[in-house]
């Protein structure tokens, strides 16, 4: 009360920028502003009809948290009211609900209470970001403008999909995510649960699906692992009932299974021995498919999964499952001749329509990647087409539900900036923009069968996404783009106005501790090479204010602004960030510029074709194991003798040395996914003990015409699930100007 008190007698503080207007996301679809405001204060009730009194509960707490209000209940008011109704005969959709605020009160109508809910968080964004601190903000004017709103969903499915196999996450990081889901009127959970690379449910007729399954031993040579015990994943799935967020669970399906094979080879076409996949990609041991047990063992590991998960839905997978084993499996061979199918794509169809029925024996819907279209679909499936939209507007057209998922737009595992500069990830660029312009309605696709289109979800691949942190970098602020996506009708829709509104709903994630995406300051690389003069310019994937330093000081808020490129002469550190209207800005990125004289051709005759290559076995994680390194083997090389010479299953590493070759002076930008690159005795790129799916070190180099000294360290070893025999050691290189790299060539080196 004391609290409370002192709050009200002392001035209130000037809205921030970022809290003035009308900042709702996603974007209602009938929205009209009116003239005033409502506070909401101490003695401000709640007054309501019909089943509202979870949602009640739950705002009242959220408001409480930021407030102080411990704001009471009546059952009528006239004024300084939150008016909460739900009246099944309501004329709207189920989600749906009305909203009016005035000066005297808010009132929110809805058939049911998840349409109420989704009111209920309407308020929350009319109101100051702030609402959403989980602790009391004094001196807060906790106003909202007044509005009269009318709003329900596009579509009915508005999902989120998050694999926890790949890269596990505990159970107050999914809580969390349902929490920012549920805030954006997002309605649904996927929760990949199984894969090759890690089993992540327990399931007790089957311990060892945990106790092996569950664990794996990575390239770098220590134990990775994590489950959700059954009473974990029922604290998930009521935690995330009581935001009205459906959990559905996806247990992988007749692929992806080598977690599940390592604990039990015996549901294997081979019987194994196994070992729970280390690298990402696929694998091509799966499920026999011509062994009863095999069905047994899964409908075992089904009933304990259906108990533990209400929704109606059941995802069993279906993607990539290679036919390797299948094609000359005995078992599997017979099970097709008796069955009378034709190939191993129709086995396949054989496999999932058999788990369909099983589903359908516990009352639930399947769905599954759209691969099991392949040999014929399961007659009540529900397709999620992710390789572009041909499987879901095929599968619409044959009278079937589908959830719209093409990579292009949805999957948050891509880059969102610039890979050079960003983390690493996957592959792929989709920009925020991208996936807001994304229209899950194709235009292949007769409007008869639009009502087949269910909607669209975010798909969360972790085989980058290392900790929480860069899990949240890649989701967010994309997830909220395909909310509005989702909810919004086409026509209401506007990217610049979406960007607006998210200044505001980025100090909300704040609040949520999301560590979402800011744009970094884009063009230059860290290291940039001149002889007479450099300009530097920088970009970014969404408009951004950009400020920068080149006096060696970290950029703040107040540092100058860059509007135009800049211009050096002289050896220059510069250091740029960009800054969000809220003030918070993202990692600084540091570019030194540097004045160089073109580094004089070496005076040497070479007559050995390639480079001198030292090769030896062994494991080596950083360039400073290769001390431990105990005998080398000398070869010659060139890049045609690359293919296949290194395998990660054999760990190994190698040296390559000579000379280059260059052209003509200039400056020479050069790329390469090689632990080390030195020319002319000075290291160039270096990057020891990343990650090198991709290359992030560029660096460029003065050089003069004629033969320069290289020297390449390259380890064939396995760093972040991502095996470097896959594209070998490779080396780039361009002139400044030029567009594009090119590979350099065999006649180029020598020694």
């Amino acid at each position: 009360m004391a609290l409370t008190m002192m709050a009200s007698c002392t001035s209130k503080l000037p809205p921030k920028a970022y809290n003035k207007g009308v900042h709702v996301v996603p974007q209602p679809n009938q929205l009209e502003q009116k003239e005033g405001t409502f506070e909401l204060n101490a003695k401000t009730k709640f007054v309501s009809t019909g089943d509202t009194k979870t949602v009640v509960d739950y705002f009242a707490a959220k408001i409480k948290n930021a407030s102080g209000f411990e704001l009471a209940t009546a059952e009528k008011a006239s004024s300084n009211f939150i008016a909460v109704n739900v009246n099944p005969a309501m004329e709207i959709k189920k989600e749906g609900y009305t909203l009016s605020v005035t000066s005297k009160g808010i009132t929110v109508n809805a058939k049911t209470a998840q349409g109420a809910f989704y009111g209920m968080q309407t308020v929350m964004q009319l109101l100051p970001a702030e609402i959403e601190s989980t602790t009391v903000i004094e001196n807060m004017a906790w106003t909202a403008p007044c509005v009269e709103i009318k709003d329900e969903p596009r579509f009915p499915y508005r999902g989120m999909h998050l694999d926890v196999c790949r890269h596990f996450y505990p159970v107050d990081f999914v809580k969390k995510q349902i929490d920012v889901l549920a805030m954006f009127k997002m309605n649904t959970f996927h929760w990949h649960l199984t894969e090759d690379q890690g089993w992540r449910i327990e399931i007790k007729k089957y311990p060892k699906l945990t106790e092996m399954g569950s664990k794996r031993i990575e390239g770098e040579g220590y134990e990775y692992g994590g489950y959700y015990t059954q009473e974990q994943v029922k604290e998930i799935v009521k935690y995330a009932q009581e935001r009205f967020v459906t959990v559905i669970p996806e247990i992988e399906l007749p692929g992806h299974a080598l977690a599940a094979l390592t604990a039990y080879p015996e549901y294997s076409c081979t019987g194994g021995p196994f070992k729970v996949r280390n690298v990402w990609g696929v694998e091509p041991d799966v499920y026999c498919a011509g062994k009863e047990e095999t069905f047994a063992f899964l409908e075992d590991i089904i009933e304990e999964v259906v108990a533990l998960f209400p929704s109606e839905y059941f995802h069993i997978g279906g993607d990539e499952c290679p036919k390797d084993r299948w094609k000359v499996c005995p078992l599997c061979k017979k099970r097709m001749k008796e069955e009378g199918l034709k190939d191993p794509h129709e086995l396949q169809s054989y496999f999932i329509k058999r788990i369909e029925k099983v589903l359908i024996g516990h009352g639930k819907k399947m769905i599954g990647w759209d691969e099991i279209l392949e040999g014929g679909l399961a007659p009540s499936a529900t397709v999620m087409s992710w390789r572009g939209e041909k499987g879901g507007i095929e599968a619409a057209k044959e009278g079937h539900d589908v959830i719209m998922t093409p990579g292009n737009w949805c999957y948050l595992d891509h880059y969102q900036g610039n890979s050079k500069v960003e983390p690493v990830a996957i592959g792929g660029y989709t920009t925020l923009e991208e996936s807001y312009s994304y229209d899950p309605l194709p235009k292949e696709l007769d409007a008869d069968k639009h009502h087949f289109i269910q909607g669209t979800q975010g798909n969360v691949w972790s085989e980058y996404m290392y900790d929480g942190d860069i899990a949240e970098y890649r989701i967010f602020p994309r997830i909220i783009a395909l909310a509005e996506v989702n909810w919004t009708q086409k026509e209401n829709k506007d990217y610049t106005d979406f960007l607006r509104r998210m200044d505001n709903n980025f100090v909300r994630l704040d609040l949520h501790n999301i560590n979402y995406h800011i744009p970094l300051a884009e063009g230059p690389n860290n290291h940039v090479a001149f002889t007479d003069s450099a300009t530097i310019e920088f970009s970014t994937t969404r408009p951004m204010k950009i400020v920068y330093t080149i006096d060696g000081t970290e950029p703040t808020v107040d540092s100058p602004v860059y509007t135009e490129p800049l211009k050096f002469s002289a050896n220059t550190t510069i250091k740029a960030a960009t800054v969000l209207l809220s003030g918070k800005m993202s990692k600084a990125r540091t570019i030194n510029v540097v004045k160089e004289s073109f580094a004089p051709a070496a005076d040497v005759k070479t007559t050995g074709k390639g480079l001198k290559m030292k090769y030896t076995d062994g494991t080596f994680v950083k360039v400073a194991d290769l001390k431990k390194a105990t005998k080398w083997e000398e070869k010659e090389f060139t890049p045609k003798k690359l293919k296949g010479m290194f395998d990660y299953k054999k760990p190994s590493a190698a040296t390559f040395e000579g000379y280059i070759d260059i052209a003509e002076d200039g400056i020479y930008e050069f790329s390469t996914n090689v632990d080390q690159f030195f020319i002319g005795g000075k290291l160039l790129i270096n990057n020891d003990g990343e990650v090198k799916r991709f290359s992030r070190n560029n660096s460029s180099v003065a050089l003069a015409k004629g033969k320069h000294a290289v020297k390449i360290i390259f380890l064939n070893n396995v760093i972040g699930g991502w095996p470097q025999s896959w594209n070998g050691p490779k080396v780039q290189f361009k002139k400044a100007g030029d567009k594009k790299f090119e590979d350099i060539k065999a006649e180029m080196l020598s020694f």
